[in-house]
């Protein structure tokens, strides 16, 4: 077979000057076929290795990630787009402290498990699960936060002990190059981890057709579902991350200095590019002018542009797709009666920047309230209670984070519980994906499955149960053959033993299984056959 001609390789720009800023191979569906047969070859020995020799290799690979922070965040920066504050504190730290974490608890999340006896009839049973790793996971990670997001789980699919092909968005191949190197470094046995560069459409297909065991994907809902459809045909395990439009709800009593500042940061960091981000606030109409004012405030002195001397807050959008689609979603919103009551100054000129916008006047029939905007917008609604904010929020076919912001904790806590989100935070957003021993997932259209926290962990695995017998005396179970009324009346018996109601039954039933009992230490004999 002859390998298909090669593309040109990818060109990386940055999304605030339009500069080429380097170059990454594209690689054929053959490539992708050859990184999956190498990491099938050499993953048995490197699952065989005690926990704390693959605990070791991520630490290494932790240590390169700190020794070489600053250069890590500028290229997370110029790829992206994102500030360099941004960079090093919702990547660069929260990867680091995932590494620590996993490869911390490793060992305990993988131990096998002892499940307690489920009935006396058979206490010389004993069962345990263990976890047992796929063999070759892909991950296909999105540009918006383009190392945290495909590290961690990088690194939970190697702690596991699988082997991993790893496929990061073509918009931010500088960083997905740059993990790569990482990995490299931190001294993996060979074949253990690949990376591969492949057009977005041509991506899933070939990763899938290649035959990986278990695929990760974080990205759009309407590419989930296309790869879940052709996962099918194969029957392989999908995890999905596929975005959301995230409520906030502020109560009269909640503190709005925090809750304002709190939502500009939730709802417009990384330009707004966070699928678990603040997009539609609800707030009790007893508190909603003020705390407009205290956000409008915030908006209006946020400052966006080039991160030349770290003196901006929110950098460029990462493509002009998102950059569109974000100004159709406003465009839409204004046309049917919205209004855009605060605005950040914006450079113009070069660069792929959004002033961050604040919408009030909106309603549930816009997009900016029903789609994922992702992009520096909030939109804001007064709301009568928050049982109305309830309501508010679950109007969406999304369901991925949410937060409540209230003095009072228990009623915070309630309102949490009624919100349908896999993540619900109290006075904090856009946090828990930082939190490694928390898990990320959401309801509804959101995705399936779980990554970090143990959840994730056990993502990574699959339980093998393991049934051992403590009697090796007993020749046969109570049910085996030879099959005859003394059997089904012995069995019968037992019912009755455990959950008749009359104590006189119970007391027969028992007389009728002691009898019975014997039958499972007599070995077999062909002149059993047929007298029960």
């Amino acid at each position: 077979m002859t390998d298909a001609p090669r593309a040109q390789p990818t060109v990386c720009t940055d999304p605030c000057t339009g500069e080429v800023i380097g170059h990454s191979p594209v690689d054929t569906p053959e490539d992708v076929r050859r990184a999956v047969a190498r990491g099938r070859e050499a993953q048995p020995a490197w699952a065989a290795l005690p926990v704390r020799r693959r605990a070791a290799a991520i630490r290494r690979l932790r240590q390169v990630v700190v020794d070489q922070a600053d250069d890590l965040a500028a290229t997370i920066s110029r790829d992206n787009g994102k500030t360099r504050v941004d960079a090093i504190a919702t990547e660069v730290l929260t990867a680091v402290l995932a590494a620590d974490y996993y490869a911390r608890t490793a060992r305990r999340f993988l131990r096998d498990r002892r499940l307690g006896m489920g009935t006396i009839l058979l206490a010389n049973k004993r069962s345990r699960v263990a976890r047992v790793p796929f063999g070759v996971v892909g991950i296909v990670s999105p540009w918006n936060y383009p190392f945290a997001i495909p590290f961690s789980e990088v690194v939970m699919a190697l702690l596991a002990g699988n082997a991993v092909v790893l496929k990061v968005a073509t918009q931010t191949q500088m960083v997905g190059r740059w993990l790569e190197r990482a990995v490299q470094a931190a001294g993996l046995p060979e074949g253990i981890f690949a990376y591969v560069n492949l057009p977005g459409a041509q991506a899933g297909d070939a990763i899938l057709a290649a035959g990986i065991d278990k695929l990760f994907f974080t990205g759009s809902v309407a590419v989930g579902k296309q790869l879940m459809a052709k996962a099918a045909a194969t029957l392989t395990p999908v995890v999905l991350e596929l975005g959301g439009n995230d409520p906030m709800l502020v109560c009269p009593d909640a503190d709005l200095d925090r809750a304002a500042a709190g939502a500009a940061w939730a709802g417009l960091q990384n330009a707004g590019q966070s699928c678990g981000g603040v997009e539609r606030i609800y707030v009790h109409r007893d508190v909603y002018g003020p705390f407009l004012d205290r956000l409008g405030a915030i908006v209006r002195a946020l400052r966006v542009g080039r991160d030349t001397d770290f003196g901006v807050d929110i950098g460029a959008m990462t493509t002009r797709a998102q950059l569109e689609t974000v100004r159709r979603h406003v465009d839409e919103a204004v046309a049917q009666g919205a209004t855009i009551h605060a605005q950040s100054a914006c450079p113009e000129g070069a660069g792929l920047f959004l002033p961050a916008m604040v919408l009030t006047n909106v309603t549930h029939d816009m997009l900016v309230m029903r789609d994922e905007t992702f992009g520096p917008v909030v939109a804001v609604m007064p709301v009568a209670d928050m049982d109305e904010a309830v309501h508010l929020a679950n109007d969406s076919h999304l369901g991925l984070t949410a937060s409540v912001w209230a003095r009072d904790s228990g009623t915070a806590t309630r309102l949490a519980r009624r919100l349908q989100a896999g993540v619900v935070t109290v006075n904090d957003h856009l946090m828990s994906h930082g939190l490694a021993e928390t898990p990320w997932g959401g309801f509804k259209q959101s995705g399936i499955g779980r990554t970090h926290g143990r959840m994730g962990f056990d993502e990574m695995t699959q339980p093998q149960c393991v049934v051992t017998d403590l009697m090796p005396m007993v020749k046969r179970d109570l049910f085996w053959y030879p099959h005859g009324p003394d059997v089904y009346a012995g069995i019968r018996a037992l019912l009755d033993l455990l959950h008749a109601r009359n104590p006189l039954r119970r007391l027969a039933a028992a007389w009728r299984v002691g009898r019975f009992f014997p039958r499972t230490f007599s070995a077999w004999r062909p002149k059993d056959w047929g007298t029960g």
